[in-house]
């Protein structure tokens, strides 16, 4: 049975030895992936590049999942960004992309992401956590919360610019 016919993983069951938030997070990254793959994935290079009415292409969307995942998490393990984070920042909308590469990364940080939101302790979650730059307050649950809330708004910006993308036969 595909992915296309199965109901959503929330609702597969799955993980429940994870706690409720950590598995809300995990599901969320899960079907991320599926719903990316699904109708990301058949791009060609240039479509995954194209910028149909001047919006983010959805190469962009894909690099910005991946490496604000990871950025997201450094604060919420309570660190700060490094050089290359901040290099990979800048960089997101570079042109040219490669659909090899792309889901590559994609893949990889998911997979990568939900390794380290399982690792958290519920017990966690109240505690204090600092943002960005300019160091905005929040808690590890607030993080956790976002990265989920955050992933799914450009996994729907990616999904629509494909389609656009697509009829438009870039």
């Amino acid at each position: 049975m595909s992915v296309a016919n199965l109901p959503e993983p929330w609702l597969r069951g799955m993980w429940s030895d994870v706690p409720a938030v950590q598995r809300a997070v995990v599901h969320a990254l899960e079907l991320a992936c599926e719903d990316l793959d699904r109708w990301c994935a058949p791009l060609t290079d240039a479509e995954l590049n194209a910028r149909p009415g001047g919006v983010a292409p959805v190469a962009f969307h894909l690099r910005h999942i991946a490496r604000s995942l990871d950025r997201l998490l450094t604060y919420a393990e309570g660190n700060e960004l490094n050089s290359t984070q901040t290099w990979a920042l800048s960089a997101e909308m570079d042109e040219g992309g490669k659909h090899s590469e792309l889901f590559g990364e994609l893949h990889e940080a998911l997979q990568k992401a939900s390794r380290r939101v399982r690792a958290f302790a519920p017990s966690e979650f109240e505690k204090p956590r600092l943002v960005g730059a300019k160091k905005i307050p929040t808690t590890l649950g607030g993080l956790l919360v976002h990265i989920a809330d955050h992933t799914q708004r450009h996994v729907g910006q990616a999904i629509t610019t494909a389609k656009i993308a697509r009829s438009h036969k870039c």
